[in-house]
C-alpha cells in the first residue's frame, strides 16, 4: 500500500484507468478532453511567470555577462548538433523499414489538409526571426510565448544587473514571488493523476485502438527510432559527459508520465525547472538552457518531420536521391524551428516542408491525421529529455553544477568520492 502514495505510481494507476475507460465508454472522451485540458491550462497558468522569474534570477545573480553569452552560445550549437543526429537518424530507420511500402491513400480528411496547408503558406524562416521581439510583452505573457519571454526576461535581467546594488531589493521580492509560484506548482502537481487520467481517456476514446492497426508500422517505426536517438545518441552523449542517462531517467519520471499522458512537454517546463535545479544545476545555466530548447531544441519533432516525408515518399512511390535527401536535411532543419510555440505546429511545419520540397503530395497529410495524437505522445518524450540532457550536459561543461548535490539526489550516492569529484572538474 505505501507504493500508492508514490506519485509517480498514482500518474501511472490514472493513465491505466484512462484507457479502460476510453476503451470502454468512448462517450466519454468530450469530458476526459474537458478534465486533462483544465490539468495542462493550471500549469500553462504558471508558465509564463516561472520562466521570466527564472531568468531574470539567473541571470541577475549570474557573475560576468559574457559567461551568460557563452552558456546561450554553446546551447544553440549543441542543439544544432544534435537535431541535425535526430534528422538523420530519422531519415536513415525511415529508408531501412520502408513504414510507408504498401500503405494505400484514400483522400480523407480533405477539408483539414487544405486548413492545415493555408496555414503553411504563411510560414517562413523570416516570420520565425521576426517573431523572436514581441511587440506587446503583455500579449507574450497571455499567450505563454515560450521564445518572446525568454527575449524579454533576458533584456530585463541584464537591465537589472546594470542597477548593481539598486537592484537588490527588487531581485530579493523576485525571489519570494518564485517560491510562491513553485508552492503553486507543488499544489497541481498532486493532481497530475487526475490529468493523466483524463488525457489516456480522450486519447483512447476519441482515436481508439484500431487507429493503430491501419498505420503501426508507422508508429513501431517512429518509436524505435525515439527510443535508439535516446539509448543510443543520448547515451552516448551521457557517457562522455560521465552521467548516467539511466538514473536521470528515473530522477524525472513523474514528469515522463505527464509529458506522456498529456501529449505535452511544456506540460512538464515548470516541473523540470525546479527538478534540475533541486539536482545541483546553477539557475542561471537552467534558466538559459530550458526554455531555449524548447524552441531549438526538438530532437522528437525533427525525427517525426524526417520520418513522415520519406513515410509519404514511399506511399506515393516517390523515389528520392541522395541529393533530395540531403536538401531536405537542410530544409528541415530550418522549418523544424518554426515549430516552437505553434498549436497544432508538427502538421504546418509538415506542410512547409512538403510544399518546399515540391515533390510529395501535399494531400497525403491525410494519412497521418488520424494517428498524429499517437504519434505526438512520443514526439513529447523524445523533446523533453532532449533537454533535460542538454541541460545537464551544458552545465557540466561550464563547471556550473554541484557535482555532489547532483551524485546525492539523482544518483543517490551519500557520500561521493572527493578524488571522482576532483577528477570531473579538471
Amino acid at each position: 500500500m505505501k507504493y500508492l502514495r508514490l506519485l509517480y505510481v498514482q500518474v501511472l494507476l490514472g493513465m491505466l484507468a484512462g484507457a479502460l475507460v476510453g476503451w470502454l465508454l468512448p462517450s466519454f472522451a468530450p469530458t476526459a478532453k474537458l478534465i486533462s485540458d483544465m490539468f495542462i491550462n493550471m500549469i500553462k497558468m504558471i508558465i509564463a511567470p516561472v520562466i521570466f522569474f527564472t531568468i531574470v534570477l539567473g541571470i541577475a545573480s549570474a557573475g560576468e555577462m559574457k559567461k551568460v553569452g557563452r552558456i546561450g552560445l554553446k546551447s544553440i550549437i549543441y542543439f544544432e548538433i544534435v537535431s541535425t543526429l535526430s534528422l538523420v537518424i530519422g531519415l536513415i530507420v525511415a529508408n531501412l523499414v520502408k513504414p510507408g511500402a504498401g500503405v494505400q491513400f484514400h483522400a480523407a480528411a480533405g477539408g483539414q489538409v487544405a486548413a492545415i496547408s493555408k496555414d503553411a503558406e504563411h510560414m517562413n524562416w523570416g516570420d520565425f526571426v521576426s517573431h523572436i521581439v514581441p511587440s506587446n510583452i503583455v500579449d507574450a505573457f497571455a499567450k505563454g510565448d515560450i521564445l518572446q519571454l525568454l527575449f524579454f526576461s533576458i533584456l530585463f535581467a541584464v537591465g537589472l544587473k546594470w542597477m548593481g546594488a539598486e537592484g537588490n531589493s527588487l531581485l530579493s521580492s523576485f525571489t519570494k514571488i518564485n517560491k510562491v509560484l513553485f508552492n503553486i506548482l507543488k499544489i497541481v502537481v498532486r493532481l497530475s493523476p487526475v490529468g493523466a487520467f483524463g488525457g489516456m481517456a480522450y486519447t483512447i476514446g476519441k482515436f481508439g485502438f484500431g487507429t493503430l492497426a491501419v498505420l503501426g508500422k508507422l508508429l513501431g517505426t517512429f518509436y524505435l527510432t525515439g527510443i535508439l536517438f535516446i539509448f543510443i545518441v543520448l547515451n552516448l552523449i551521457c557517457r562522455y559527459y560521465k552521467f548516467s542517462l539511466w538514473k536521470l531517467l528515473l530522477y524525472i519520471k513523474e514528469e515522463l508520465l505527464i509529458v506522456l499522458s498529456s501529449s505535452s512537454s511544456e506540460a512538464a517546463l515548470p516541473l523540470i525547472i525546479k527538478k534540475l535545479t533541486d539536482a545541483g544545476c546553477k539557475k542561471d545555466v537552467v534558466a538559459l538552457v530550458i526554455p531555449t530548447g524548447y524552441s531549438f531544441n526538438l530532437d522528437g519533432t525533427t525525427i517525426y518531420l524526417s520520418m513522415s516525408v520519406i513515410f509519404l515518399a514511399q506511399v506515393f512511390g516517390v523515389p528520392l536521391s541522395l541529393g533530395q535527401e540531403i536538401t531536405l536535411i537542410g530544409i528541415l532543419m530550418l522549418t523544424s524551428k518554426g515549430a516552437a510555440g505553434v498549436t497544432g505546429s508538427g502538421f504546418i511545419v509538415l506542410a512547409s516542408t512538403l510544399t518546399a520540397l515540391k515533390v510529395i503530395p501535399v494531400e497525403g497529410l491525410a494519412l497521418l491525421i488520424g494517428v498524429d495524437r499517437f504519434m505526438s505522445e512520443g514526439r513529447a518524450i523524445v523533446n523533453f529529455i532532449g533537454n533535460t540532457v542538454a541541460t545537464v550536459v551544458i552545465a557540466k561543461s561550464e563547471k556550473e553544477i554541484d557535482l555532489m548535490t547532483y551524485k546525492q539526489v539523482v544518483e543517490h550516492e551519500s557520500a561521493p568520492i572527493q578524488m571522482e569529484l576532483k577528477r570531473e572538474r579538471v
